[in-house]
């Protein structure tokens, strides 16, 4: 279980803190909720604690695991499917797991095809979102801005 003013990895918007954890009533269910405040969209979320690890919320990662990553980013591409929309459902699916590995592999992944052949406008959106969603968690763990941590991505792919 979580605690207040823990830092969390949440799958497809980034690293968030625990703001609180309330009891409520939802459609006639009472439960406890962990209220999370998603710094770099602006926005806060409530996350029934019950369900927070079938979802794939998790604590961020250590600076070892990082530094891994950004290896990753530039390291050879994965086979992806020729069908743009086969493609973006299996990159999806690779974001909402919350790994941060999948996620990595899904940005040089897609940068790379955009590269080599422009992607398509929802592509292009799943892109800018999961290079934000990974630059928080990079931001995050080696203390440094937004901007920085887009660059690293950036030079490293």
């Amino acid at each position: 279980m979580f605690s207040i003013g823990d830092k969390i990895f949440y799958p497809m918007h980034g690293v968030g803190v625990i703001e609180g954890i309330e009891k409520k009533t939802v459609l006639e269910e009472e439960g406890e909720y962990y209220i999370i405040r998603i710094a770099c969209k602006g926005m806060n979320i409530m996350v029934p604690v019950y369900s927070c690890e079938d979802i794939g919320m998790r604590y961020i990662s250590d600076p070892s695991t990082v530094a891994e990553v950004i290896k990753l980013l530039s390291a050879p591409s994965t086979p992806m499917s020729a069908n743009w929309n086969k493609r973006n459902r299996q990159n999806t699916d690779k974001l909402k797991t919350g790994d941060i590995f999948n996620c990595a592999e899904v940005v040089r992944n897609l940068m790379r095809q955009d590269r080599a052949k422009k992607l398509s406008t929802g592509e292009k959106r799943l892109l800018d979102n999961a290079k934000k969603v990974l630059a928080s968690e990079i931001m995050s763990v080696n203390g440094i801005s937004m901007k920085a941590a887009l660059k690293i991505i950036d030079e490293s792919v």
